[in-house]
């Protein structure tokens, strides 16, 4: 990997210096040497090379000195270090120089031997610090892929061993259909169409996240989300409830000419469920869900919905009744169930 360094003097025998002691460095790629005579044209060359990693400065230079320039190349690069140069005897700027951030010095005359250590030292750290910025922005762009409970599960000691281990919980599924939402793919440009879905379900998971669920998978213009632990199944509720008056009465407005009303569908099922990695680990592709019945259900319920329409079962009726207003809809042949399903509307 190559180090890229900025030296900066106004001394034009140290850039000849540099060249010829490390020729064999520069031909081979290892080091990339730019050079500026004062701190202004550090700055400038700066501007316009962002992937400096060291900067190689004197204290003593016109127009701008040393130290400083230090005190402006936190603004100008935060991830590079400085190492200054300067004689033994000016120790007092060394020393400020030092609490003004720089990472190391050496000596004039300077032994280009130690030059040498110090300049792998500086780059050694550097790349460990572009690294460690590299992993908390793949972090930051994964959660916005991922689920917080499988960053949670990655980072737990030997995760990799329990990628196909599963377990079988108490949870409750949504799925909400944005209804008539497809039509809109006829009057609104790809951007426009994507903006405004992101922007849908953008406030309906913070509706689902705020009861306490997380969201299981995007599909379309639906969303498939689960609750678990106490209370799960009064807060998957509260958490449709709070979705449907949401989008009911979402301000957005749509470009002249395309009339649409946002409204959603959606269906409330509650069980045992298989809870683990569903996938092909060959393929190295694996995709942390809920599988069973309740999912199956859930599903299909929302299938059946009207728009507005928040539909559970009779049975899952029975549990909410004391809790929930719901009045009666009508049976349901849903797929895979042998005999019709009674289903009941939540209304509040």
């Amino acid at each position: 990997m190559k180090t890229k360094i900025l030296v900066v003097d106004d001394e034009a025998d140290l850039e000849l210096l540099i060249k010829q002691k490390f020729r064999r460095k520069i031909r081979e790629g290892t080091y990339e040497f730019l050079f500026a005579h004062d701190g202004q044209q550090a700055l400038d060359t700066l501007g316009t090379h962002a992937d400096i990693d060291i900067v190689l400065s004197d204290i003593n230079m016109p127009v701008m000195d040393g130290l400083t320039l230090l005190t402006k190349l936190q603004a100008a690069n935060p991830i590079l270090k400085t190492v200054m140069v300067s004689a033994y005897a000016d120790m007092v700027n060394i020393r400020t120089a030092m609490n003004r951030g720089a990472f190391d010095f050496v000596c004039k005359p300077v032994d280009f031997t130690d030059l040498e250590v110090t300049i792998e030292k500086t780059a050694t750290h550097v790349r460990q610090l572009r690294e460690t910025l590299q992993a908390i922005q793949e972090n930051n762009i994964l959660k916005m892929y991922v689920d917080e409970t499988v960053i949670n599960f990655m980072a737990r000691p030997g995760f990799e061993n329990k990628l196909l281990v599963s377990e079988t919980i108490e949870a409750t599924v949504i799925f909400i259909d944005i209804c008539g939402f497809t039509t809109l793919a006829e009057q609104l440009p790809a951007d426009a169409l994507v903006r405004l879905l992101n922007m849908y379900f953008d406030q309906m998971v913070k509706e689902i996240i705020a009861q306490g669920g997380y969201i299981d998978k995007f599909m379309g213009d639906a969303v498939m989300a689960v609750f678990r632990g106490a209370y799960h199944l009064d807060r998957a509720i509260d958490a449709a409830l709070s979705v449907r008056t949401l989008l009911q009465n979402n301000p957005e407005a749509l470009p002249e000419g395309v009339n649409y009303r946002p409204d959603v569908a959606i269906g409330v099922s509650t069980g045992e469920v298989v809870s683990g990695n569903i996938g092909s680990a060959s393929l190295r592709r694996l995709d942390y869900t809920v599988i069973g019945d309740a999912v199956n259900v859930g599903q299909r319920l929302q299938s059946v919905a009207q728009p507005g329409q928040i539909l559970i079962t009779e049975a899952t009726y029975l549990r909410v009744k004391e809790s929930f207003q719901c009045q009666p809809v009508q049976q349901f042949t849903l797929k895979n169930k042998a005999q019709p399903v009674m289903t009941y509307e939540v209304v509040a």
